[in-house]
């Protein structure tokens, strides 16, 4: 029996997926601290008009998001991949605590340490307001099931 492939750099088109499926089961798991140990303790992210720079100041990001966007549910979809880099389209639905609901599209560029820890991401995100009759993911919290379409699958 072979073990899985380390996901540090250089990547294979096959880590460059697995490392996108665990960013986005990290993320539906909607845990700062879970998700902040994939940067590096130096970090540099464009978030929409948020800069963040390290680890800390990422986990605050988040928990302000997580706390933000309820009922948070994540696709993630590898778009290209190079060396040390990899592009990622995503969308994601939430709700607001007034209850309207959203589904976020966006794109990500990544750039990863030696040690696999990503220290950078360039977000591009924009919002759209939905119903909620019109939600596509409606898996319970948490990772996303295996047999659940993604986003290529949905059309998105």
């Amino acid at each position: 029996m072979s073990s899985p492939p380390p996901l540090v750099p250089p990547f294979t088109e096959e880590t460059a997926r697995l490392k996108v499926r665990l960013a986005e089961d990290a993320w539906n798991t909607r845990d700062p601290d879970r998700v902040a140990k994939v940067y590096t303790e130096d970090t540099r992210w464009r978030n929409r008009a948020e800069f963040p720079v390290g680890r800390e100041a990422v986990r605050a990001f988040l928990r302000r998001k997580w706390d933000r966007e309820l009922d948070y549910r994540l696709i993630k979809e590898l778009w290209a991949f190079g060396a040390d880099r990899l592009a990622v389209r995503f969308a994601y639905e939430w709700h607001d605590d007034a209850g309207q609901w959203y589904r976020s599209y966006g794109n990500e560029n990544w750039e990863f340490d030696a040690a696999g820890l990503m220290r950078a991401r360039h977000a591009s995100i924009n919002d759209k307001p939905i119903a909620e009759s019109e939600r596509l993911y409606r898996w319970p919290i948490g990772r996303r099931p295996d047999e659940h379409p993604g986003l290529s699958a949905l059309g998105l």
